[in-house]
């Protein structure tokens, strides 16, 4: 979020390099996050409800809490719909309410922030025994997040216990898959949904079967993209045990994954119980 320098000669790197100039006008394409609020008369911060969303608030509202002349002049939209569905121009006509940052909320932003950070599940568990509605839709993300916690009968995420069940109900392009999960659970984008893909298929006992042969790099991208164009995927006998909730994925294959700040592997399993909406302890 800091202004353009060496470091960013690549494209991408950059907040602003997916921003037309027709956006950012005399303004430019250059400047940090910062700098651009400085410059304007007064900031709004739309939300959508998804829970990465609702991250990436918290996250923003962490980085300008020091600004206070920022902060004096930031308001905050929530929404109920995902803003990016619409078209800008009608989006620009709602009328909805919008919020004065205050004290609370940028409080309540940051424990969130580093509540997601810390090496342990339970600060994000702890913030739901307290009052949350400065921020209104966090309450809902913080229980979408701790769902992608290993399920306690399952060893799987919410997410990818989902995957499981669309390929079982016919939904078999790796495409149409990412695009449901992104729609349904908000919480993973479509490269991070491809990632789970490949931790269901490659692994000892996979519970998806369809894939062609291993790509050779990750910077294959056409290999990557006709993978997910044309593959059609299925249940393993595994894997129909696994969505049965009758078989633990993690009793058969080995788990290396981040949630958040949290390192999740075989012996360190946090898990979250789906039915008691409890947190369960390696």
């Amino acid at each position: 979020m800091e202004p353009r320098s060496a470091k960013h000669v690549d494209f991408d790197p950059h907040w602003l390099d997916f921003a037309s100039s027709r956006w950012t006008g005399s303004i430019g394409r250059d400047v940090g996050l910062v700098e651009l609020c400085e410059r304007c008369d007064r900031v709004e911060l739309w939300a959508d409800p998804q829970p990465n969303d609702q991250l990436v608030l918290a996250w923003l509202l962490d980085v300008l809490r020091p600004h206070r002349h920022i902060v004096a002049k930031l308001k905050l939209v929530q929404t109920d719909v995902e803003i990016g569905r619409y078209r800008s121009e009608s989006s620009a006509k709602w009328r909805l309410p919008a919020l004065a940052v205050t004290d609370d909320r940028l409080e309540l932003a940051s424990r969130a922030w580093n509540a997601y950070r810390a090496p342990t599940p339970e600060p994000c568990f702890d913030l739901l025994m307290q009052d949350l509605s400065a921020i209104p839709q966090l309450r809902a993300a913080l229980i979408a997040l701790l769902e992608e916690l290993p399920g306690r009968d399952t060893g799987l995420g919410a997410s990818e216990l989902r995957m499981l069940d669309l390929v079982a109900d016919g939904k078999t392009s790796p495409q149409v898959l990412s695009s449901e999960l992104n729609r349904e659970r908000g919480v993973f984008d479509f490269q991070e949904a491809e990632l789970i893909l490949d931790r269901l298929a490659d692994c000892p006992s996979p519970v998806l079967t369809g894939f062609p042969a291993e790509i050779e790099g990750a910077d294959d991208l056409k290999a990557r993209r006709e993978r997910l164009l044309y593959s059609r995927l299925s249940l393993t006998d595994f894997g129909q045990e696994v969505s049965d909730r009758e078989l633990d994925f993690s009793q058969y294959n080995t788990i290396h994954r981040w949630w958040g700040g949290t390192e999740l592997t075989n012996e360190r399993l946090w898990r979250w119980d789906a039915e008691s909406r409890t947190l369960v302890a390696p």
